[in-house]
């Protein structure tokens, strides 16, 4: 660099030149204007001319200043420009650096990003995870529930098999009336009634004995009036009767031939039961539901040891009483396909460890019982009864898709209870409202259905009718659409399956509505069933399916005699002497 000045110096003198300059320039300035001329004429002429002096001076030290300042400009900008070179230079590089660092920066973001996504993903898929995880585990948990709340109210399991934990729901359709329990007032007493004076078979006398006294004084000396009460008693007691038959030998004048009078098919031992003891046994079996073992115990205990049958003898009862039943039960089944309502059920027994099947088919006077292997077509045939019906005949049943084979020509109608109890099933295991509300829609229809005709009235007004159907529409649409959105492998098939069946049988299940000889339910079917589900658990299973049926025929021919207001032993002994009530006799008796 020119000089050997320091950047700092030539800084320092460019500015001292400066302001010289500036100094001089004002001065200058002054002399211009004559101001200071005129002044140094009038006060000061003599110095005028040194002050020429010194602005001769000044200009040739201002010429020098100016050249070195335009000297020291060169130098500053040769420096400036290498500055600005270099600090150009410096940037260029820095914003090099800046474009490579927001290059990484932009290639970690992506990478980052796509970090971020899969982990996002992962973490949405591991969130989804356990969300299905929890859902499964709340199912698991309600059908837990459901299965631990299931009762008669909500399946088919009879009151008897309420868990020990719950209260028995007892079936009631009666309305509360807000009494008080027990007899009202001005209700009368029911009281056992005294027998007739010609009925009386034994009289007993009740007299003072020795040592009685009066109770007020203590007087022995007690006086009959001649006068007395009369008090009842009815009672049982066992005779044993061992009756002797002789059998009166003939002999033939003509040839020698013994002859002999006919004798009674039940008197073909030397010494057999008769036929009220037979009665009793099948009553036991068929009624008290009493294991084969437990009859003989019972019988010897009634008659003090007098009647104790083998449990072989009680075992071969059954299906010699059945065996006499053939031609009853063809005659029962022909009045049974004449019928214009039909109820019909079935249900799962067991027998020699597998489950078979019995079937009820009647009505409130007809009881008819068949076993069978199989709960499917091919028995419903083999029975001969819905084949034989007509379109004029109206079978009501728990809904049961064989009943709508093309081969059948009956019109169908289902059991609301059964519906209502798989509704109340679905409201227990998902808490849904429009089961809830169609359940209750039928009770609402049922009790102003009852309260109608306990009023003599024989149907609903048709204004009733089109609200009860666009309630009935309502509550099934939205409840379609509630149960598509059940994906609960517990409770989610069963909920659609139980839907979408009111809705295609809606016609069948609610056929009361319109028509009030048709009933509501099919409880004469499961009444009728009921006793064979407590025998299995009194006594177990049936040896073999021919034994249950042998249990089936003889049920029938007690039940049809009791519906019909027959004494279940008058019909039992008939049936055991060989003469069994025909279903003539019993449709016709009073």
């Amino acid at each position: 660099m020119g000089y050997g000045f320091r950047n700092e110096d030539l800084f320092e003198i460019n500015m001292a030149l400066r302001c010289k300059v500036k100094d001089q320039a004002r001065i200058i300035a002054e002399f211009k204007s004559g101001e200071r001329y005129l002044k140094l004429q009038k006060d000061h002429h003599k110095v005028i001319k040194g002050y020429i002096r010194e602005i001769k001076k000044l200009k040739k030290e201002l010429a020098e200043a100016h050249t070195q300042t335009v000297t020291v400009r060169n130098i500053w900008t040769e420096e400036c420009e290498k500055v600005w070179r270099e600090h150009e230079a410096e940037i260029a590089r820095k914003d090099a650096k800046i474009r490579q660092l927001e290059e990484r920066v932009w290639e970690l973001e992506g990478k980052l990003d796509g970090t971020k996504t899969a982990m996002s993903l992962e973490a949405d898929a591991k969130l989804y995870e356990k969300d299905c995880i929890i859902r499964e585990l709340q199912n698991k948990l309600l059908h837990a529930e459901a299965l631990l709340g299931r009762d008669s109210t909500n399946t088919n399991l009879p009151t008897s098999q309420t868990p020990p934990d719950k209260k028995k729901h007892i079936p009631n359709s009666r309305r509360n009336t807000g009494k008080e329990k027990g007899g009202q007032p001005g209700h009368k007493k029911h009281v056992l009634e005294k027998p007739r004076r010609e009925e009386v078979t034994d009289t007993v006398d009740h007299t003072i004995g020795e040592g009685d006294i009066c109770p007020v004084c203590g007087s022995d000396q007690l006086v009959y009036t001649g006068e007395y009460e009369e008090k009842y008693e009815i009672e049982v007691e066992i005779n044993v009767k061992k009756i002797l038959h002789k059998i009166w030998l003939y002999q033939c004048a003509n040839c020698g031939e013994f002859v002999r009078c006919g004798i009674d098919p039940g008197l073909w031992a030397e010494c057999q039961y008769g036929a009220n003891v037979q009665a009793i046994a099948l009553s036991l079996l068929n009624t008290s539901n009493s294991s084969i073992n437990k009859v003989p115990v019972h019988l010897a205990g009634i008659t003090n040891g007098e009647v104790a049958p083998s449990n072989g003898y009680i075992a071969k009862l059954m299906p010699r009483a059945a065996h006499r039943l053939d031609r009853f039960m063809d005659d029962l089944r022909q009045q049974l396909i004449r019928l214009r309502l039909v109820y019909w059920d079935d249900t799962v027994i067991m027998a020699d460890k597998r489950r078979i099947c019995l079937r009820f088919y009647g009505n409130e006077k007809i009881a008819y019982y068949v076993a069978h292997e199989k709960k499917d077509m091919d028995s419903v045939l083999e029975d001969g009864v819905l084949e034989a019906l007509t379109e004029e005949t109206t079978v009501m049943h728990d809904h049961n898709s064989i009943n709508y084979n093309d081969r059948f020509f009956f019109r169908n109608i289902e059991c609301n209870a059964h519906g209502q109890r798989d509704l109340q099933k679905i409201i227990d295991e998902t808490g849904h409202a429009e089961p809830k509300e169609l359940k209750e829609l039928i009770s609402i229809t049922i009790k102003d259905r009852n309260d109608i005709l306990k009023n003599g009235g024989d149907g609903f007004s048709d204004g009733y009718i089109t609200g009860f159907e666009k309630k009935l529409e309502d509550i099934l649409s939205r409840a379609e659409l509630k149960a598509e959105e059940n994906t609960s492998k517990y409770s989610g098939a069963f909920e659609r399956a139980v839907i979408k069946r009111f809705r295609n049988y809606k016609d069948n299940y609610f056929a009361w509505v319109k028509d009030f000889t048709l009933p509501t339910t099919n409880n004469v079917s499961e009444r009728a069933l009921r006793p064979a589900k407590t025998k299995m658990k009194v006594s177990g299973q049936f040896a073999s399916s021919k034994t249950a049926n042998n249990y089936a025929r003889v049920r029938t021919y007690i039940e049809t005699c009791r519906r019909n207001g027959i004494n279940e032993m008058t019909a039992l002994s008939r049936l055991c002497a060989g003469n069994p009530y025909t279903v003539e006799e019993i449709l016709t008796a009073v």
